[in-house]
C-alpha cells in the first residue's frame, strides 16, 4: 500500500499542471522582451540617424551659399602668373593653370564664425542633445572645373557631422536601453550578449555657388 500509495502520489504530482503558465512565462518573456526593447531600441537609432543625415544635407546646402565657416578661404580666384595672362572670366578649366589653385582649407564648426553660428542654429533641434557645434567640420577644396578668373572663390564644400558614440557618457539614456537589450540577449541564450551600433559620420559635398551672404557676389 505504501508502494502503491507513493507511486500514485508521484503520478499526480506529474499531472499537475496548475503553475504551468507561469513557467511558460519565464520561459518565453526573456525573448518577448528582447524583441521588443530591440524594435525600440533600433528604432531610437534609425531615427537619430536619419535626422542627422537630413541636418547635414541642410548644413551643406546653406555652407555653400554663405561665406566660409574657415578662415583662409579666399573671396576670389586669382591668375597663376601664367604668360600671356588670360583675362578675368576666363574659365579655370579653359587651360592648366589658368586659376590659382587653393589649398584645401578645413575647420571644426566655432560658435564664433558667423556662418557656422547660423548652420548650427538651424540644424541643432534635429538632433540628440548631445551633439555639439564642434562635431560638425567644414572642408573647403578647390577645384578647377569651378569658377572663373576674378569671379568669387567656388570651392567644393563638404560638411562632415560626427555623431558621438553611443556609451554612458555621450548617450546615457540609449546605452542603458541597449544594456537592457544585452541581459535579455543572454538571458535568451544569447552568449555574452552583444555592444550597442555605433552612429557613422555623415559626409554631404556640395559645389559652392559664391561663399557670399548674397549681395556683393
Amino acid at each position: 500500500m505504501r508502494a502503491g500509495g507513493a507511486y500514485r502520489l508521484w503520478q499526480g504530482f506529474l499531472a499537475e499542471e496548475s503553475g504551468a503558465a507561469m513557467v511558460e512565462f519565464a520561459i518565453v518573456s526573456a525573448v518577448f522582451f528582447l524583441a521588443w526593447f530591440q524594435l525600440l531600441g533600433f528604432g531610437l537609432f534609425a531615427s537619430d540617424n536619419l535626422m542627422a543625415e537630413k541636418a547635414t544635407q541642410l548644413a551643406a546646402r546653406l555652407a555653400v551659399a554663405r561665406p566660409a565657416a574657415c578662415t583662409g578661404v579666399p573671396d576670389r580666384i586669382l591668375t597663376s602668373g601664367i604668360s600671356p595672362a588670360p583675362r578675368f572670366g576666363t574659365n579655370c578649366r579653359a587651360a592648366a593653370n589658368t586659376c590659382t589653385a587653393v589649398a584645401t582649407v578645413t575647420c571644426a564648426g566655432a560658435t564664433t564664425n558667423a556662418t557656422a553660428n547660423e548652420i548650427w542654429t538651424r540644424i541643432d533641434p534635429m538632433l540628440p542633445s548631445n551633439v555639439v557645434i564642434s562635431d560638425l567640420q567644414f572642408t573647403y577644396v578647390f577645384d578647377a572645373k569651378l569658377g572663373y578668373l576674378g569671379g568669387p572663390y567656388t570651392p567644393m564644400v563638404t560638411v562632415d557631422l560626427t555623431m558621438p558614440s553611443i556609451d554612458n557618457t555621450d548617450s546615457p539614456a540609449l546605452f542603458s536601453l541597449f544594456r537592457v537589450i544585452s541581459a535579455l540577449a543572454q538571458n535568451a541564450g544569447g552568449g555574452a550578449g552583444f555592444n550597442p551600433p555605433q552612429y557613422r559620420v555623415i559626409s554631404i559635398s556640395l559645389p559652392a555657388e559664391d561663399l557670399n551672404s548674397g549681395t556683393g557676389g
